[in-house]
């Protein structure tokens, strides 16, 4: 929220506050693309069965090699994460043949493919995440770059799509938010390190908790 200032700022017209915004919009869509070209040029290089260096992912990306270096700390952390990004499942190849409407059984079909992805990959998701906690926890981090590649909130977005009309505007965004705590890799590591639950009672946790965050949302 803008707060209103004494002085030549207070001045600003909507106009121009609008296009600050949609400036800011812009380079964080930016930021965004930047990282998923290096994902996907390091993915590209990989099936040649070499093992690539920065510089030539950097290069493939048509990025320079300093910025591909803002984005991940090492070829390591990028590789390992490049793979994950080629194992996840995409939005529209998941509901290609899904012609239901229920957001509950999208949503558990969207959870069900993530969760088996999750467990395909685990070492390699773990290894991802300590590596951005350790970043974080050394302090070398970049407000201006994001630390993760959201993959979870295109499938939610997917699986929410044909029933938005269900919802009122603000409690779809805060079903949209809370579905990300339950649907993803921190959910898995919860349940089984914290929680020592097995597969099946992981999954039905799961499954009770998006049917709670769908019904509270339509109430």
């Amino acid at each position: 929220m803008t707060r209103a200032v004494d002085g030549p700022s207070a001045l600003r017209t909507p106009d121009a506050s609008g296009a600050k915004d949609g400036e800011e919009s812009g380079r964080h869509n930016q930021r965004r693309r930047t990282r998923k070209d290096l994902l996907a040029a390091a993915a590209t290089l990989m099936r040649s069965g070499a093992k690539p260096s920065l510089d030539a992912v950097a290069e493939a990306a048509m990025v320079s090699r300093a910025t591909a270096y803002r984005y991940f700390p090492s070829i390591d952390a990028l590789l390992v994460e490049a793979s994950i990004d080629v194992a996840t499942p995409e939005a529209d190849a998941l509901f290609s043949d899904d012609r239901t409407a229920d957001p509950i059984a999208r949503l558990e079909r969207a959870d069900a493919a993530l969760h088996d992805t999750i467990v395909a990959n685990e070492p390699s998701l773990r290894l991802m995440l300590a590596n951005a906690l350790e970043r974080s926890a050394r302090g070398v981090t970049d407000g201006d770059i994001p630390a993760r590649q959201n993959r979870r909130t295109p499938l939610i977005d997917a699986a929410l799509a044909p029933a938005r009309q269900q919802f009122k505007p603000a409690a779809l965004a805060q079903l949209r938010n809370a579905l990300a705590l339950v649907i993803g890799t921190e959910a898995r590591v919860v349940c089984k390190d914290v929680l020592q639950l097995g597969d099946a009672e992981s999954n039905k946790l799961r499954r009770w908790m998006i049917r709670a965050l769908v019904d509270a949302a339509r109430k």
